[in-house]
């Protein structure tokens, strides 16, 4: 088997299987149909993108279509973007302003019409024969780099701004799907620099086989990459429930000093109540606590209860919480009465739902795991 062929293979195998993964998102069950149908596209325009290494010799009927073809690659960035918006942002929906989404699509498209669409056979067969020297292909190109780095970019700060507000509003520990998420977010940028290197080989070098064994690399672990991700949020559509749209960052509303801001009497008065609050009443063996709805308990505006923990007593909602649980899960460990509770019994009894993040956030807490902990405590 040659080089080329196995590229072939490589290529055709990755394809099957990138439409195989988009059907299954199309039609699985789930009240997360918005995120999937929109990772499924993307999916799809990468597949559409990816048919190119399989594509050799264009037939004149079909010109104008592989022309329309290269314009999908345009689509890949903004779908992936809106993608991560479904699963930051619990409210998030399509609406019509995300239209503007397709202008570079159009753009192109209309870039073409004059010297590829409407253009006599011979001057398409020209130009996809020197497709490197066309303004058209440069005007696409630059295109294609500037939405990767602003959408990607983009997805990267929406990521970590879901994630601080998650910490300042909820308290469910879980957020497996959200951390594979950013983590795909980094694989799929650090895979766009083979598509870079390729394209320098390509106007440097050119065609041979140093630029298809790039290609073969991108290919192959693109999919790796996407089954990999796709396995854990699809085995897990609820780790990461998503932020509303309408909560903003503590530091918006309001600023933060480079110092710790200095609590007075009424804002120790408030902080020692809550404290008070938190022990006896006990809210937080809800596993699903939000900080709206702990404020409607202790009868206090929202986002006067998070600028209190955030602002005055330097924690995260979801560390202040997280606190108590810790707390209450070494009162039992330590009660002998109690020793026949298993540690999964334990978390769920406190407010937990995950073992590995009760584990984590116990550790953090006290330096030791929870069955350590219970034996030291003997």
């Amino acid at each position: 088997m040659d080089q080329y062929s196995f590229l072939n293979i490589i290529a055709f195998i990755g394809i099957f299987v990138v439409l195989f993964l988009a059907l299954f998102l199309f039609t699985v069950k789930t009240k997360h149909r918005l995120g999937n149908r929109l990772f499924g596209f993307f999916l799809i325009a990468n597949a559409v993108d990816t048919s190119k290494y399989l594509i050799h010799d264009v037939p004149e009927m079909y010109m104008n279509l592989e022309a329309f073809r290269w314009s999908v690659a345009l689509l890949v960035p903004a779908l992936f973007f809106l993608y991560v918006q479904s699963i930051c942002f619990s409210d998030f929906k399509l609406k019509t302003k995300h239209l503007w989404h397709l202008a570079p699509f159009l753009s192109f498209n209309l870039v073409l019409v004059p010297g590829f669409y409407l253009a006599t056979t011979p001057v398409k067969q020209y130009f996809l024969e020197h497709m490197n020297r066309m303004p058209e292909i440069h005007y696409f190109e630059i295109l294609f780099e500037s939405l990767f780095q602003v959408y990607f970019i983009a997805a990267f700060l929406l990521l970590r701004r879901s994630k601080t507000i998650y910490f300042e509003n909820y308290t469910d520990p879980n957020l497996s799907l959200i951390k594979a998420l950013y983590l795909i977010t980094i694989v799929y940028y650090l895979l766009h620099l083979l598509v870079l290197l390729r394209r320098g080989v390509t106007y440097t070098i050119g065609f041979g086989e140093v630029r298809d064994w790039i290609i073969t690399l991108d290919a192959f672990t693109f999919l790796l990459s996407t089954s990999w991700y796709l396995l854990i949020a699809l085995n897990n559509p609820d780790f990461f429930r998503g932020v509303h749209s309408q909560l903003t960052l503590i530091k918006e509303t309001a600023p933060k000093p480079k110092v710790q801001i200095s609590a007075d009497d009424e804002k120790n008065n408030q902080i020692k109540e809550l404290k008070n609050f938190m022990i006896t009443r006990q809210p937080y063996l809800n596993p699903s606590l939000t900080v709206q709805e702990l404020a409607e308990q202790f009868n206090i505006p929202a986002k006067d209860l998070s600028a209190l923990i955030n602002s005055y007593m330097d924690k995260h909602f979801f560390d202040f919480v997280n606190e108590y649980r810790i707390e209450k899960a070494m009162e039992i460990l330590k009660n002998p009465q109690q020793k026949d509770l298993t540690v999964l019994e334990i978390l769920y009894q406190v407010g937990f739902n995950s073992k590995s993040s009760f584990n984590t956030s116990f550790k953090k807490y006290t330096g030791k795991t929870p069955t350590d902990f219970r034996k030291s405590s003997v």
